[in-house]
């Protein structure tokens, strides 16, 4: 399930049957039945580029997707959302992480053992009471298209944006920082519990703001675009 998750990662375009030739490669002996029935149990699918944890709540409202061409040109202009799972020995828990697209500023983050609306609740809240931005980006996941997370977004008077089915690029900064998460820090670490990986998270994520150069903001940290933008 580690060289499936790893591998998935790299390749989300990989289905259960290049999956099963991809292991068999690594000399795990395999066939196509139990790779399905890890997948299924890890919730990934093939192209779309992480679990399958985006399956919308019953009858959302829909909202259009309105960064097409927009240029980014300050802080709190967009933000966005999205969940990953991290594998422990026991099983799964879920990170979700709001990020400032201007300056991939990690704003807020948690972590929980369920997929309940509650811990994504926690995480926008927290961020709320120190700012916000014009425009919030979310993706089709049932968390996020719950009536009490649209609410909040709502009740704050900002403009709800939405992916189209199937189409992650629409939310790609984000994407990219669960890509950079678990490549730079979960898969090197192999945390063992909850308590470990939120210790090592909070570390990763002080080290992602404060000290990791960005390419796309011409090697600059974060916080020195967030921080110049606010003063």
């Amino acid at each position: 399930m580690r060289l499936i998750g790893e591998q998935f990662t790299r390749t989300p375009f990989y289905g259960i049957h290049r999956m099963t030739a991809w292991l068999r490669t690594q000399d795990e002996m395999v066939n196509h039945k139990r790779v399905q029935r890890l997948m299924r149990k890890m919730g990934i699918v093939a192209i779309y580029p992480k679990p399958k944890l985006s399956l919308p709540a019953d009858q959302p409202r829909r909202y259009p997707y309105r960064l097409a061409g927009l240029v980014l040109t300050a802080l709190n202009q967009v933000w966005s959302t999205d969940i990953t799972y991290i594998r422990l020995p026991q099983g799964f828990i879920y990170l979700v992480a709001v990020i400032d697209w201007f300056s991939r500023y990690v704003l807020s983050w948690e972590v929980s053992n369920t997929m309940d609306v509650s811990f994504c609740l926690n995480a926008l809240e927290r961020v709320l009471q120190v700012g916000k931005p014009k425009i919030f980006n979310i993706d089709q996941g049932a968390q996020f298209t719950s009536a009490a997370f649209t609410h909040c977004l709502e009740q704050a008077g900002i403009l709800i944006s939405q992916d189209g089915k199937g189409r992650a690029l629409d939310n790609i900064f984000v994407e990219r920082l669960c890509r950079s998460v678990k490549y730079e820090e979960v898969y090197l670490k192999d945390y063992q519990t909850v308590a470990i990986a939120i210790a090592n998270l909070d570390a990763y994520f002080q080290f992602y703001n404060n000290e990791r150069l960005h390419q796309s903001l011409h090697y600059k940290t974060p916080i020195s675009i967030h921080g110049v933008s606010q003063n």
